[in-house]
């Protein structure tokens, strides 16, 4: 017989799965800041379920499968919902175009099955993690979508224009989504050891990422996943020399 804590890592990704549904209902109503927090606490509930599992040694077949179709749902179709909800606002041709917005859950679940079978993404990532791409359509989202609130954007700021351009949202969603399941190494955040030889990247990212939250607040959540990215292809180019 399993003993209770068995269940325990599943109970976790059961949470991260709700989550991911509560931020598809807040989408659909337009609330972008509620969307943007539930895809973070999904992250959150993503993160300690692996966690607990590795601490309770509670690994299952079930356990695999159900965190794929939770992050499915999570950092997958709940992105999707928001660019899509998002551009049936500001798009010329609300009848078609937002449909582009659900390349994020197509790309995302070919991600995730590539991800299961890929042996090479044990200790490192090929291609962008689902979770980072939906923090960033959230989060940027969220961001220009705010109003009375101290993160509040002047209305007639660039950052704000550009958010409600089709010519920018479009290619925005298609870029991510060929950053999902393109070739890129991209670093991740498990740490083997605490030496700074062996982890300066992984030092580097958080001590920027601190001090960029600290300094914009939740401005600088899009920007954390941008130096994200920008620092794996840097650690991409400097490997090909």
């Amino acid at each position: 017989m399993k003993s209770i804590t068995s269940y325990i890592p599943n109970t976790i990704t059961s949470l991260n799965l709700f989550s991911g549904c509560v931020a598809c209902v807040m989408a659909f109503d337009g609330n972008f800041f509620w969307a943007a927090m539930f895809i973070y606490f999904a992250a959150v509930f993503d993160f300690f379920d692996g966690m607990t599992a590795r601490l309770l040694k509670a690994y299952s077949n079930i356990g695999k499968e159900l965190d794929s179709l939770a992050d499915m749902v999570s950092f997958g179709l709940a992105p999707g919902v928001i660019m899509f909800k998002w551009l049936t606002l500001y798009s010329p041709d609300p009848r078609l175009l937002p449909f582009v917005a659900f390349l994020i859950p197509v790309f995302s679940a070919l991600r995730l099955a590539k991800f299961n079978i890929d042996e090479r993404q044990t200790s490192s990532f090929i291609g962008l993690p689902t979770p980072a791409n939906a923090i960033f359509m959230a989060s940027f989202i969220a961001l220009v979508s705010l109003e009375d609130s101290v993160f509040e954007l002047p209305k007639d700021s660039f950052v704000v224009n550009l958010s409600c351009s089709v010519f920018f949202i479009v290619p925005l969603i298609v870029m991510f989504s060929l950053l999902l399941v393109c070739e890129l190494p991209m670093f991740s955040l498990k740490f083997k050891n605490l030496s700074w030889q062996d982890n300066k990247v992984r030092f580097i990212f958080l001590g920027v990422s601190v001090l960029l939250l600290l300094i914009f607040w939740l401005a600088a959540v899009p920007m954390v996943i941008l130096l994200f990215i920008l620092m794996s292809v840097g650690m991409w180019l400097k490997n090909r020399k």
